[in-house]
């Protein structure tokens, strides 16, 4: 059976809406694994790189944060990824949320609670400066961007077609829904695993 890694956004995990019925629509075709990732941008990079060699992921799906990982990794491993609403300016996102947060899903380890201060922000900076780094012509196809039209937090769409050229929209916000990702996502995820075997 193939295997599909989503990975969630920076307030979510891998119990949250998307990954679910993610998981949901692959039943008994796919795995999707859905794992909660760390906080801080380089040691979520080095565990999902781990993931991949490990499991032999055939595809990545992101959402948001997790999509800026997915592009990332997907270029530097040369596997195909979906890119859902990438968020490539993570420390944007962030300098406007300092201070303390609840995840909005719960984490395998319980721990529901973080902050987001300077230090987190600088890290981002670090990795948010060499996202693209390994992006290589391979990748052009294999890497597909998927927008909701409503979505009011990431408008990253002209970033993400100066190195990628395929590119979908749907009626949604940020955060997919489950009859969205069952709608727009699930096909596209589809469509890849067949194209690129």
């Amino acid at each position: 059976m193939r295997k599909i890694l989503f990975l969630h956004g920076f307030f979510a995990s891998g119990q949250c809406v998307p990954a679910v019925a993610l998981r949901d629509a692959f039943k008994g075709r796919a795995e999707v694994l859905t794992p909660d990732l760390p906080m801080h941008p380089k040691e979520a990079a080095g565990f999902i790189r781990g993931l991949i060699e490990k499991e032999k992921h055939a595809l990545l799906v992101g959402n948001s944060c997790g999509s800026f990982y997915a592009q990332m990794l997907a270029s530097e491993m040369g596997i195909p990824a979906l890119l859902g609403n990438p968020y490539f300016k993570m420390t944007e996102f962030l300098r406007e949320r300092i201070g303390k947060h609840q995840y909005k899903s719960p984490r395998k380890d319980g721990k529901q609670d973080f902050t987001i201060d300077e230090a987190l922000i600088e890290e981002f900076a670090d990795v948010e400066a060499t996202q693209f780094e390994s992006c290589h012509p391979l990748s052009k196809d294999r890497i597909w961007g998927l927008f909701g039209e409503q979505d009011t937090l990431a408008h990253f769409e002209p970033l993400f077609l100066e190195h990628y050229k395929r590119s979908f929209h749907f009626p949604g916000g940020h955060t997919p829904t489950a009859e969205e990702v069952r709608t727009w996502y699930v096909p596209l995820v589809e469509k890849m695993l067949s194209e690129f075997k």
